[in-house]
């Protein structure tokens, strides 16, 4: 720029003006936000602490019946729960991981000692339920299963390997025949008996033969359960009444129909069993269904933890066969 030139005017300064009410939008937004945060800490930390102390009510229960009937005592109450927060409903039923549980709760347990278990269970995984049912079987010491409301399917499928069992007066045992998938096996069977196969889908004829071989299969499982107390005829008879499909799945099995059957039942219900049910609400989530206390030994003994941890569910395989 050559001397004497004139200097051009420096560029005016553009001011934008404010959106009136934009500051106070995002105030807005991050005051929400921090709100909500903070109940959700909230709901949880009460929740975590409110868990903690029942669980803690649980154990020192089963300690105190433990004590007092010199027995192993093992509770596996399932239900349907309603999460608090979220409102979504959460059901339960007998799992691989509780047979798992179970099964470590009686092998810690000496032969001769004496094993209780509390049942609150719709049913589950024929598996499972076969294995707890023999282990208990086989378990030289007195097994007494105590039922407060109900023990369908699978739960009485377990109860039947009991020594004893004892009862509310207005709790129910349920039938154990086989379920495939969502259907029961005998009337899959029946179907493929009513139609002609030419009518009948390839699947469903796939379904008809995993249904006779799980009606035998249980049949001869609950057969050899109930030579515990019963005569082979009668066993082999009454397993049939149980599995055959006679009666639909939910049917209740009272008191008075247990006893007709023959079944060593009792109504001698410990007032400790409802103190523990009523520590199982159905709310909340998070809850174990398989819990046991160690037992008050030397401090030499073998130690035991107090809780069961779950392991982590396997893969699914379809069909499932579920009591």
């Amino acid at each position: 720029m050559s001397a004497g030139s004139p200097v051009p005017p420096a560029p005016e300064r553009v001011l934008i003006a404010e959106r009136p009410g934009r500051s106070w939008s995002a105030w807005l937004a991050n005051l929400a936000r921090a709100f909500f945060w903070i109940v959700l800490a909230a709901v949880l930390l009460q929740y975590g602490c409110a868990s903690s102390g029942v669980v803690a009510a649980r154990k020192q229960l089963l300690d105190l019946l433990q004590q007092q009937r010199k027995s192993r005592v093992i509770a596996m109450i399932h239900g349907q729960d309603t999460v608090s927060f979220f409102g979504v409903p959460v059901a339960s039923s007998i799992t691989m991981e509780d047979s798992e549980a179970v099964l470590r709760a009686i092998r810690l347990t000496p032969a001769d000692q004496p094993i209780d278990m509390i049942l609150h269970t719709p049913g589950g995984l024929v598996l499972a339920a076969e294995q707890i049912s023999k282990a208990l079987a086989d378990h030289k010491g007195k097994v007494t299963v105590f039922v407060p409301h109900y023990a369908m399917s699978g739960g009485t499928l377990i109860a039947l390997a009991a020594d004893e069992i004892v009862m509310d007066p207005n709790a129910v045992l349920g039938p154990v025949d086989p379920q495939i998938g969502d259907m029961p096996a005998a009337s899959i069977v029946k179907v493929t008996e009513l139609k002609k196969s030419a009518q009948v889908s390839d699947q469903m004829l796939v379904l008809a033969d995993i249904s006779g071989k799980a009606r035998v299969q249980v049949s001869a499982f609950v057969t050899k359960l109930l030579l515990k107390h019963f005569p082979q005829d009668k066993a082999v008879a009454l397993a049939t009444t149980l599995t055959d499909g006679r009666f639909t799945h939910d049917y209740p099995i009272t008191v008075e129909t247990a006893i007709g059957f023959g079944l060593p039942i009792s109504e001698t219900m410990p007032l400790d069993v409802y103190h523990l049910m009523d520590l199982y609400p159905q709310t909340g989530i998070g809850r174990p269904s398989v819990l046991y206390v160690p037992f008050h030994r030397a401090p030499d003994a073998r130690a035991e933890p107090a809780t069961l941890p779950s392991s982590p569910s396997g893969p699914q395989q379809a069909p499932e066969q579920k009591h």
